[in-house]
């Protein structure tokens, strides 16, 4: 979604607002699934310029204040460059960006930190269009839900994985290994279903096929080095 901010020389850039709200994750996972999705999309979307995904970063989001800041999990935009320049970016500051973020998410610890919330109208207020909120600690409920903005207020989208027209990508989870871990993962899915994989998996997968090509090249009693 794109913005008609008017940006002014006296409001800040990312450069002179604070990176960091100094607030730590309140667990490994807060940091690892989100990462898992901006992994997966630096594969499938590897030829596109025209993304960004922030993991743990201050979004600046409102002129009139400019200090004021929220730092979600994750956070997709989609319609900005992918690299601004060889220092990367610091902060997402909307009046300099000029879109706003198409998904964010959030990832619920113990400590509860109004995702279902406070979090969830600014967000709304904000104009994000996908709102993803992750429980991996319920047990009843369901511990994915995903929101999109409809006049003003988020609804809640069934099935699973949850497609989501705006980027032609579904989000659902499935038990996978990321870097060692055993566990369940959010991973992106295409309209059929299928799971993307991870970088880790598509190499892998490359290797076995690499394997099998060698071993099928030795049985015909031709040497893959000589090649």
């Amino acid at each position: 979604m794109l913005l008609n901010y008017n940006p002014r020389h006296c409001l800040p850039s990312a450069e002179d607002l604070p990176d960091s709200d100094d607030t730590p994750v309140d667990n490994e996972l807060q940091d690892l699934i989100p990462h898992v999705l901006k992994d997966i999309l630096a594969l499938i979307w590897e030829e596109k310029m025209d993304w960004y995904f922030g993991v743990d970063m201050g979004i600046y989001y409102n002129p009139k204040q400019p200090t004021d800041v929220i730092v979600p999990d994750g956070f997709l935009s989609v319609g900005v460059p992918r690299i601004i320049d060889s220092d990367l970016r610091l902060s997402y500051v909307l009046w300099d960006e000029l879109v706003i973020p198409t998904i964010v998410l959030e990832v619920v610890s113990q400590t509860r930190r109004g995702e279902y919330t406070q979090k969830k109208e600014d967000y709304a207020n904000m104009g994000v269009l996908y709102y993803v909120i992750y429980n991996p600690l319920r047990k009843r409920k369901p511990r994915l839900e995903v929101y999109q903005l409809e006049n003003g207020e988020y609804q809640l989208l069934e099935g699973e994985p949850v497609w989501l027209a705006e980027i032609n990508l579904g989000i659902g989870r499935e038990i996978g290994v990321y870097q060692g871990v055993e566990r369940e993962w959010l991973y992106w899915y295409d309209k059929q279903g299928k799971r993307y994989l991870t970088p880790q998996e598509e190499a892998r997968q490359a290797q076995e096929r690499a394997k099998l090509l060698e071993e099928r090249l030795r049985s015909l009693g031709i040497d893959p080095n000589e090649l």
